[in-house]
């Protein structure tokens, strides 16, 4: 068992957390459905698992391929790959295990599920692996890590409606809003690295980055979040406007939070000690699910036209 441990450490069960951002996606998907499917709670179980089994495939390769880095990092050079404690034909079949098992999973859902998991399981590969290696492009590396965001959301809505994706404004609004985090991501990561030496030899993107660079570009995709939030709000959904106070309010905590010394932002897995704030974040993502099923009929003249 003690030599399986450093495989289950690069699956980083600890972030399947973020599967959770599936759930926006369902309960934006009862927006457009008359009936809920009979085989809902079903999928939704095999919807984790598989994107639980591909993520986990994304960062063995990241863990193993990030290693050389990883270890001019103050913290993460105890990660098992960075200590040499795995070996690559044992990551090479666990990641074809893990791929596997979600992609076979997601087809079983239903094509529109299957063939997101692979997409995620694509942008994994570019995100990590050269020559793409996206990670070490700066701005691109923001970009092409947030994708996971709408990639989450779609396989959310897939358990529901199988033959139609959400509607592009959502989609944009959840992928800026994944470039907000990631931002102030690698904000928190280079204010705790001083050396800019140290910060080539850990990620080149860093070295080509100042604090500056990064806060404006946060405040370019929160500006963004908050233009598509406001489309989907006219078009789909104006009840919406009242969580508007409260998203706008969650993005300033999280740029608070990422101002703080070795702020635990550069692992979102962390974000757990931050209790206040991840229960915020719940109440938050379950007033957007009860506002989903509500419908105030007294705020439908702000929708009418001027004559």
């Amino acid at each position: 068992m003690e030599k399986l441990r450093p495989y289950i450490q690069i699956a980083r069960p600890d972030h399947w957390f973020k599967q959770f951002f599936m759930f926006p996606g369902l309960c934006l998907a009862f927006l457009f459905l008359r009936d809920i499917p009979a085989n809902l709670a079903g999928n939704l179980i095999l919807g984790l698992v598989s994107t639980c089994c591909v993520a986990s495939a994304n960062y063995c390769i990241n863990e193993y391929l990030d290693a050389p880095n990883d270890r001019q990092h103050p913290t993460k050079y105890l990660r098992p790959a960075a200590q040499g404690l795995v070996r690559l034909r044992y990551v090479l079949l666990e990641y074809a295990l893990l791929a596997c098992l979600g992609l076979w999973l997601g087809f079983y859902i239903n094509k529109l599920f299957g063939f997101t998991a692979l997409f995620l399981l694509i942008m994994g590969i570019c995100y990590n692996v050269p020559p793409l290696r996206t990670k070490d492009v700066p701005y691109l590396d923001v970009i092409s890590e947030s994708i996971n965001n709408p990639l989450r959301l779609v396989l959310g809505w897939a358990i529901c409606i199988p033959d139609h994706l959400p509607p592009s404004s959502f989609l944009l609004a959840y992928w800026c809003g994944g470039a907000f985090l990631m931002a102030l991501k690698r904000f928190a990561e280079l204010r705790s690295i001083r050396s800019k030496e140290v910060m080539a030899r850990y990620r080149k993107s860093l070295a080509s980055y100042t604090e500056r660079k990064l806060l404006v570009s946060a405040f370019f995709y929160a500006m963004n979040t908050a233009l598509f939030l406001g489309i989907s709000l006219i078009k789909y959904k104006i009840e919406f406007i009242f969580l508007f106070p409260l998203v706008a309010l969650l993005f300033s905590w999280y740029f608070s939070i990422s101002m703080n010394a070795d702020s635990v932002v550069q692992t979102p897995e962390k974000l757990f000690h931050e209790k206040k704030f991840m229960l915020y974040t719940a109440l938050l993502v379950v007033l957007f699910c009860v506002t989903c099923f509500i419908n105030v009929q007294s705020l439908q003249f702000l929708l009418e036209p001027i004559n």
